[in-house]
Order: structure tokens, then C-alpha cells, then sequence
């Protein structure tokens, strides 16, 4: 599977990355069958958070009972999660960053997090105390690497008057389907026009230029959780007839083409995959390796419905 560093972080991390939020009811020898298959697909990059289940770092604690592994191992892996969710509210306060690390960390059964991010900006954020949070979970060997989730370039400005340590990454929904991201830049200055709207602060170009890499959940849904867009005929008819046709073409599944399709930008976007089917991860993360054409792209592009003036 295509790899290459997170930002300047010296990690080398897969194209696509193992998503575990729905693992919680899942018995320990399926979710052994999960990881085992993306491994054995070239995934490295393992992403949970604090919330996922239906208690407090319930899937964390899913995963850490279910796959065990040695030192050797887990230094082979990325295992990666998120804070600053809480019922009915955000809070990136220092106390709860620190608190919910550690329960990650026991959950996981593991003595660090690759990476940590925040999962959703807290418009009551005080950089400072995020920055003192970080410093001490680094410090301790608790947590290697930093980044946010759904954040915009402002957002990560603010935190960077007072955070030192790098932000290697930002996991912002993306897909074919939903793409504004990158849309708005195709159409821009068409006054009127919907798609010209810049609803994010141009975070793609901010994360390319800053070398903070971009991961993509739910790389199959349309809109924001409006269903999954593959066969999906009523809406997205001439979209799954292009995927079909590249799909014949590269011998790979319609969902391998969708992650084909992020992974074709340049920027380096990682794709999250959430299935707990196994072979679908292994069909799906197909993708990573077939290489779309420019022509391709726009095609897929403009079938979901983006115009090119």
C-alpha cells in the first residue's frame, strides 16, 4: 500500500487508515479478524477516540482486550485517538485532556498514543491550557505526535500562538460526494454560485502549505451523514456508473475507486475506513494503489454533481 510521513513527523503511515467506532459490540475474535486484515492490506494507522461506544472509551478498551501484541509490534503500528467530546459540550480543557489520555491509554492497554487529536473545535479553547496539556503528556512519553479533527486554518492559528509542538494532522469529512473543500476553489469568484462558497477557510491549501496532513472519515457518505453514495442510483446515478466503469477498468471494488479518488490529490490524504466487515476493508483499501488519471478524477468529480465553469 502507498505510505508516506505523516507531515514532518518522521512516522511512515499507510493511505488508508483502520476507523474503530463501531466495534464496541463486536466479539474479540472479529475484531481480530478486522485488524488482521488491514494489516495484512498494508494498513498501519489505527484511529479511535474517547467517545466511540457507548461509554467512555468503551471501543478503546474493545480493542485493547481483542488484540494483543508485542513491544516489537505495537512500534509497527499508529494507533491514534481523539478528546474533547463530552456529552451535550466541548471542553479542551487541561484537566480533561489529561484525564481522558489516560483512560485511552488503559483502555488500549498501551503505555503511549502515536498521535492525539482534538476531535471537535471548543469555541471556549484557551491555547495555553492546550499547550500546557500537550507539554506534559509529551514530557511523560504519553503521546508522540499532535493534531486536530474537523478544525479550520483560523482555529488552528489560535492554538498555535500558544502550542509549540507540531500539528501533524486535521481528519475533516471528505469524499467524492462531499467534497466543498475542494469544490469551492474549482468554481471560485462565480458570484451566486453555491459551490464558490469557501466554507473552511481554504483548509486544504492552508494544509499543504503548512505540511499537516489530511485524513478523510466517511469517505462514502454524501453530505454530512446523508447515507452512503455508492449504489445509490436515485441520487447518484451517473456517479456509481463511472465507478462501476473504473472499477471494471482496475479491477478493484466501486468503494476502491472512491478511496482511489482521495488518494489521487496530491496533498496526501489519508482515507478512514469505519466498515467491521473485513473484506470490505481489504476491497475498499484496494484503492490506495490504483492510480487515477487526471481525466479520471475530473470525471468522478463532475458525476457527483460538481460543476467545472
Amino acid at each position: 500500500m502507498k505510505t508516506f510521513e505523516l507531515a514532518k513527523s518522521g512516522i511512515q503511515v499507510s493511505s488508508v487508515i483502520l476507523g474503530l467506532m463501531r466495534i464496541a459490540s463486536l466479539e474479540d475474535g472479529h475484531i481480530r479478524s478486522l485488524y488482521r486484515t488491514a494489516r495484512e492490506s498494508g494498513i498501519n494507522v489505527f484511529d479511535h477516540a474517547d467517545i466511540y461506544g457507548s461509554e467512555p472509551h468503551r471501543c478503546e478498551a474493545r480493542f485493547g482486550a481483542a488484540v494483543t501484541m508485542s513491544a516489537a509490534e505495537r512500534e509497527e503500528i499508529v494507533v491514534q485517538s481523539k478528546v474533547g467530546i463530552r456529552p451535550g459540550f466541548f471542553d479542551f480543557s487541561k484537566d480533561h485532556i489529561l484525564q481522558r489520555v489516560d483512560g485511552s491509554l488503559a483502555a488500549l492497554k498501551t503505555e503511549y498514543l502515536d498521535v492525539l487529536l482534538l476531535h471537535r473545535p471548543d469555541a471556549l479553547v484557551e491555547p495555553e491550557e492546550v499547550a500546557e496539556a500537550f507539554e506534559m503528556l509529551h514530557s511523560a512519553g504519553k503521546v508522540r505526535h499532535f493534531g486536530v479533527s474537523n478544525h479550520t486554518p483560523g482555529q488552528v492559528q489560535l492554538l498555535k500562538t500558544a502550542v509549540s509542538r507540531p500539528l501533524v494532522a486535521n481528519q475533516i469529512q471528505l469524499s467524492v460526494a462531499h467534497a466543498p473543500s475542494i469544490a469551492f476553489g474549482v468554481a471560485a469568484n462565480m458570484a451566486g454560485f453555491d459551490q464558490s462558497v469557501d466554507r473552511d477557510g481554504e483548509l486544504i491549501n492552508y494544509s499543504r502549505i503548512n505540511t499537516m496532513t489530511l485524513q478523510a472519515w466517511s469517505p462514502f457518505q454524501q453530505g454530512f451523514f446523508g447515507g452512503v453514495f455508492i449504489d445509490d442510483r436515485e441520487n447518484f446515478k451517473e456517479l456509481n456508473v463511472v465507478l462501476d466503469e473504473l472499477a471494471a477498468k482496475y479491477d478493484v471494488s466501486p468503494s476502491a475507486i472512491a478511496v482511489a479518488w482521495i488518494a489521487r490529490h496530491p496533498a496526501n490524504i489519508q482515507t478512514v475506513l469505519g466498515t467491521t466487515n473485513p473484506e470490505r476493508v481489504k476491497s475498499s483499501a484496494a484503492g490506495a494503489d490504483v492510480a487515477l488519471s487526471r481525466q479520471e478524477w475530473y470525471r468522478l468529480f463532475t458525476a457527483a454533481g460538481y460543476t467545472l465553469p
